[in-house]
């Protein structure tokens, strides 16, 4: 199984490849404007700057949750014009735990682009490291970013319901546990969960200093589930549960969707269930 992160010493060698691309995903919820700020001010070398609202997320509707997915077709449009195609191998990284560039991860696998990969570690790790840093800006050659859209990675809410409740089905809510259990809810207007959810935080695939776990760990991390279910993974807008995906993915798992729009979609529908305890 090949792994879906790389090493800072590996991108260190890569800096110079021109069949790497680097995309910078920070982004902070609730601040806009900062991720942006923080890559115009310095970034890794060569480093393309996506943003979670403005270019992997659609417009918010009254359904569909805060970040639906994006246009797909603009996407491929946006990837191909800084120079990203089919023989291009794709590194995201952020500042944020890998949550932000586990997105754009997941959006490449669903376009089919198998080539990409998450940093193992945080901008700030790399930094630290002594790696080059710039605040100049690269320069981009377009190529044609052609998709091949896997639909089977991702669920939306008639799915999702259809599966409630089913034998082979696990459902895991990524956010942390008070959200899950109903005990607080800062965003969304209703606390709760899906019924028969389990809940897996999504910061769980992180060691303490912030790196990705290895395989190895990750695998102990998910020891209680079936391997043969379908598991369809969710959070609150469909961002952070694809670090779930992600260390799911690494630990081996390969039967595994997202549920689009996630907690936000899922309360939006005021008739739908909600469970407040746990795997309720």
């Amino acid at each position: 199984m090949s792994s879906h992160l790389m090493s800072l010493h590996e991108l260190a060698e890569n800096l110079s490849n021109p069949n790497v691309k680097i995309l910078d995903c920070r982004f902070v919820l609730g601040q806009p404007h900062a991720g942006r700020e923080a890559y115009l001010q310095d970034h890794i070398p060569g480093a393309f700057y996506c943003d979670l609202e403005q270019d992997l997320s659609a417009k918010v509707e009254a359904h569909g949750g805060r970040h639906p997915l994006p246009n797909l077709d603009e996407l491929a449009a946006k990837l191909g014009g800084i120079g990203i195609d089919a023989q291009t191998t794709v590194v995201a990284y952020d500042d944020q735990g890998g949550a932000m560039a586990a997105r754009l991860w997941w959006l490449l696998q669903y376009l089919g682009h198998d080539k990409t990969v998450v940093l193992e570690s945080s901008y700030t790790h790399w930094k630290h490291a002594g790696h080059p840093t710039t605040s100049e800006l690269p320069h981009a050659t377009p190529k044609t970013f052609t998709p091949s859209i896997q639909h089977t990675h991702v669920y939306h809410i008639d799915e999702v319901k259809k599966r409630l409740g089913q034998p082979g089905v696990t459902l895991i809510d990524a956010r942390e546990e008070r959200r899950y259990l109903g005990l607080e809810e800062p965003i969304d207007p209703v606390a709760g969960h899906i019924p028969s959810a389990i809940n897996h935080f999504w910061k769980d695939s992180l060691t303490e200093e912030g790196s990705w776990k290895q395989a190895e760990q990750q695998r102990a991390r998910f020891e209680d589930l079936n391997p043969d279910d379908e598991i369809i993974v969710y959070c609150g807008s469909g961002v952070t549960a694809t670090p779930n995906i992600l260390a799911l993915r690494e630990a081996g798992f390969q039967n595994v969707k997202l549920y689009a729009g996630s907690w936000s979609d899922w309360c939006s529908y005021p008739e739908n269930p909600i469970g407040t305890k746990q795997g309720e």
